[in-house]
């Protein structure tokens, strides 16, 4: 995994997320592990930035554990199932067990926290002729005491229990809670920390998805998911359903995951955005040198034509970005010869971090649409080792230096590339 040393990439995303909320909701296993103390410590950073966190926790790990103690048998215990009394009190206690847990590494660290009744609860009821007894629902989130705590600098842990205006207690999964808290405070992250990497297809690990893509893997390829995989796609589905901007899925148990998930594009794990996470646009004059670092290793592998900062500069209306939350990872450029009716799809590029996701692709359309929209028939580019991908990929066709247009022949000639013209008739 990439270090998270480059303070510049860190200083890029604080503006975005100062005095925002972050939803951070941990897995029993992660709280158990040795890089728990890490996470604490990222937490700490986060806070220093002016980034609000709220904690939640699970406890199926402890729960288990605690009733192998004690020679219990727990009726389920991951607030999904039937709760019955011997559970429940096994789920209070080893909860309690974990917020103190909690509250002790957050002072270690020079934080503040309070575990708090936030969470209020009602029975599940009977499901299917089936009564969930002590398994309970969230009725609603306290967003008043959350506020009121946050803005005194304290960190909100909540544990996997609610309590309904009786006194009653009832255990809750902690995914489903998460979910809930993010909603109410209208955090712009859901964390979870889980035990995997993010989720897997297959073989695949998603590193990025769109709700409906998101929706329709839950609805034709469940199978091919992990049981636990497949539980927090589906809250997160719901998060974003209900609101919250981006939820991350990735494995608590790497030392700087938080960080690296957070403060870099491409992240470690899987991330769901419900708003408009990529997007293409024109590139400005500012953007010149984000363009001439982002080309340079393909400049060097002579995969591009040489370009200084300047020549972008000069050519920069022609320029266009795809940016990854705000961040460019991928640029293209259309040079337009109207006199002879033809356009070039040029300096196509993609950060090699964001390989075999579809980019490249993307840009050629892009381009491909902007000459059908301005009535020109033929759209050509150059390439001296991508040619497979335009023929292949993209619909290109090998043509002949005859092909381009004049002025364009004449810098052909002058650069001895060599590389080969393709051609694309609209």
């Amino acid at each position: 995994m990439k270090q998270l040393t480059d303070l510049r990439e860190i200083l890029r995303y604080v503006p975005q997320f100062r005095d925002k909320t972050f939803v951070i909701s941990v897995d029993g296993p992660v709280v158990a592990h040795d890089n728990f103390a890490n996470l604490l410590l990222d937490i700490a950073l986060l806070r220093s930035l002016r980034i609000q966190v709220v904690l939640v926790h699970g406890a199926s790990l402890q729960i288990r554990e605690l009733a192998e103690q004690l020679g219990k048998r727990p009726s389920n215990v991951d607030g999904t199932g039937i709760t019955d009394a011997v559970t429940l009190d096994l789920a209070i206690t080893a909860a309690n067990r974990i917020s103190h847990e909690i509250l002790e590494g957050l002072s270690v660290n020079d934080l503040r926290g309070a575990c708090c009744n936030a969470i209020v609860a009602h029975p599940a009821g009977i499901l299917k002729g089936v009564d969930q007894l002590f398994t309970g629902r969230v009725e609603r989130v306290d967003t008043g005491l959350l506020a009121a705590i946050l803005e005194q600098d304290i960190i909100p842990v909540i544990p996997p229990l609610g309590i309904d205006g009786e006194g009653n207690t009832y255990r809750l999964n902690s995914d489903t809670v998460a979910v809930e808290v993010a909603r109410s405070l209208r955090a712009v992250k859901l964390i979870y920390l889980s035990c995997a990497l993010g989720i897997r297809l297959g073989e695949e690990l998603l590193r990025q998805l769109d709700l409906p893509h998101a929706q329709a893997i839950l609805k034709s390829q469940r199978g091919q998911l992990a049981a636990n995989d497949a539980s927090k796609l589906e809250q997160a589905v719901r998060a974003a359903q209900l609101g919250v901007p981006r939820i991350h899925i990735i494995d608590g148990r790497v030392e700087e995951g938080l960080l690296a998930e957070v403060f870099s594009n491409e992240g470690i794990g899987t991330l769901l955005h419900a708003n408009e996470y990529q997007s293409i646009r024109k590139a400005l004059k500012k953007d010149a040198r984000a363009i001439h670092t982002l080309i340079h290793a393909g400049m060097e592998s002579d995969e591009l034509m040489r370009r200084t900062k300047a020549d972008i500069e000069r050519q920069i209306e022609d320029f266009y970005l795809f940016e990854v939350d705000r961040a460019p990872v991928a640029c293209v450029a259309l040079h337009v010869f109207p006199q002879e009716q033809k356009a070039e799809l040029a300096c196509l590029y993609v950060d090699s971090r964001f390989d075999n996701q579809g980019i490249g692709l993307k840009l050629s359309q892009f381009v491909e649409e902007k000459v059908r929209a301005a009535g020109i028939p033929t759209l050509f580019c150059l390439s001296t080792q991508a040619v497979n991908y335009f023929v292949q990929k993209c619909g290109f066709q090998v043509g002949t230096p005859d092909d381009l247009p004049s002025q364009r022949r004449d810098q052909y000639d002058k650069s001895r590339r060599m590389s080969k013209v393709l051609v694309k008739k609209l």
